[in-house]
């Protein structure tokens, strides 16, 4: 039986044939040797059913296989990926784009007007020559826009590429196992609007329920609030990378006012712009709020707090051996109370200027005579003192010394070993490992 053939089938110069897709760097994969499958006119574009070559790639491991869906005419008209439709530049459905550019690109639908639109279009995309530059009304809309700005996608979402949820293992029926192509994971929300998506709406910028959400979280975007305090003129920039200098800050910085200063911290990955008006820092706290990308990376725009009260913060924050605190804090129950400031905090051994002397070398202090150092006590003094029954804790001298002069005075000098010194036993016990009645405790 014979068949009518169309236009298409005599007429083959409309037919596209290219040799590298128009891809966006997700759907191309972070592999920077990609093999890709080329095969000319084997598919018809979903959009203009025009065949084209397409071309089929795997974007990275555990990732499926991708192919192109609409043909690069198409593809230029709307400046959108040949496989995910999404925008080049902004990474945002069709939608969301011309509803912030307010572009109103009516192409034709029906099969004659589409098919002599289409035509049109590619005689000058041919004539111009520069194809980098989209064409129809896109093209010719260079308006910026904050909107697209917040919700701009500025890295790779490698996650897109991810295969398929596995059918089978959700029935609880696959037997593949670690074969399967597909990912064993259950579906978060099987009624999910996301998962009914047409290739048309998305072309065309209508029903889409990506763009809806996008549109929401768009009108519930925080704004940064400018603080009280109109002293305040410095704004906090992080989330730099690792190359970026004081050069890049302040070129991205300087044209919203006079810049004081620029103090830029490389290990905490963070910068300190300060102006010298109020009005300058709101308007550059304005401007760059979400939306300034420096180094492929979106930087976090912040006021800095107030001077003031951070000096005042650090100094009711400092610690005991640095200064006075004036910061009090409650007594724990159990724990010992505050205890007080010593004269000198920098004298850690509570020793004064007289008392600070160097031994000669070789020489132990005991071998001193008496006198040498102002205010260090006498061995010999304390031997006499412990003989005659002074403190009971002094230990005896350790070259021997007359230990035969009386036995009392022996036995009492004996019995001093086991005692604790009157100033020990005058203070409170705070642990009681420092009991010397409790069971373990050390025995001198």
């Amino acid at each position: 039986m014979a068949m009518s053939k169309t236009t298409n089938t005599y007429n083959r110069q409309n037919w596209e044939d290219s040799e590298f897709p128009i891809l966006c760097q997700t759907c191309l994969g972070d592999n920077p040797y990609v093999r890709m499958i080329k095969e000319r006119y084997g598919k018809e574009c979903k959009i203009c059913t025009r065949p084209f070559t397409i071309f089929r790639w795997c974007p990275g491991a555990r990732m499926r296989f991708k192919k192109t869906e609409i043909c690069q005419t198409c593809s230029k008209l709307k400046n959108v990926c040949q496989t995910c439709l999404l925008d080049l530049e902004y990474g945002l459905p069709t939608q969301v784009r011309d509803a912030a550019l307010k572009i109103q690109d009516k192409i034709p639908e029906s099969d004659v007007n589409k098919e002599f639109y289409i035509q049109n279009i590619e005689a000058q995309l041919k004539a111009g020559g520069d194809n980098t530059v989209a064409a129809g009304t896109v093209g010719k809309s260079l308006a910026a826009s904050d909107m697209l700005a917040k919700l701009a996608r500025t890295a790779p979402y490698y996650k897109r590429n991810l295969p398929h949820i596995c059918s089978f293992w959700v029935k609880g029926e696959c037997k593949r196992g670690e074969e399967c192509p597909y990912r064993h994971d259950k579906p978060v929300e099987p009624d999910d609007p996301l998962s009914e998506q047409n290739i048309r709406d998305r072309y065309y910028g209508r029903n889409d329920p990506v763009a809806d959400k996008l549109m929401k979280r768009a009108a519930s975007i925080p704004t940064l609030e400018p603080p009280e305090d109109k002293t305040i003129t410095t704004l906090y920039v992080g989330n730099l990378g690792e190359h970026i200098t004081e050069v890049d800050i302040r070129d991205n910085f300087y044209h919203y006012g006079e810049i004081r200063s620029v103090s830029l911290v490389p290990r905490q990955q963070c910068a300190f712009v300060q102006y010298t008006k109020r009005a300058a820092a709101e308007l550059a706290a304005e401007k760059t709020f979400n939306k300034l990308v420096l180094g492929g990376k979106k930087l976090t725009i912040k006021w800095a707090h107030s001077q003031a009260k951070s000096t005042a913060y650090a100094q009711n924050s400092t610690p005991r051996g640095g200064g006075g605190s004036s910061r009090i804090f409650d007594p724990v129950p159990g724990l010992p109370g505050q205890l007080p400031m010593p004269p000198n905090p920098t004298d850690y051994f509570n020793l004064q200027a007289s008392e600070m002397a160097v031994l000669p070398p070789g020489m132990k202090i005991h071998q001193l005579p008496p006198g040498l150092i102002p205010g260090a006590p006498s061995y010999a003094s304390m031997y006499q003192q412990q003989q005659a029954g002074g403190t009971a804790g002094m230990p005896p001298s350790s070259t021997g010394g007359p230990s035969s002069s009386g036995g009392g005075n022996s036995s009492h000098s004996g019995s001093g070993h086991g005692m604790m010194p009157p100033t020990m036993q005058q203070q409170q016990l705070h642990y009681p490992s420092q009991d010397p009645a409790r069971l373990g405790a050390l025995k001198k």
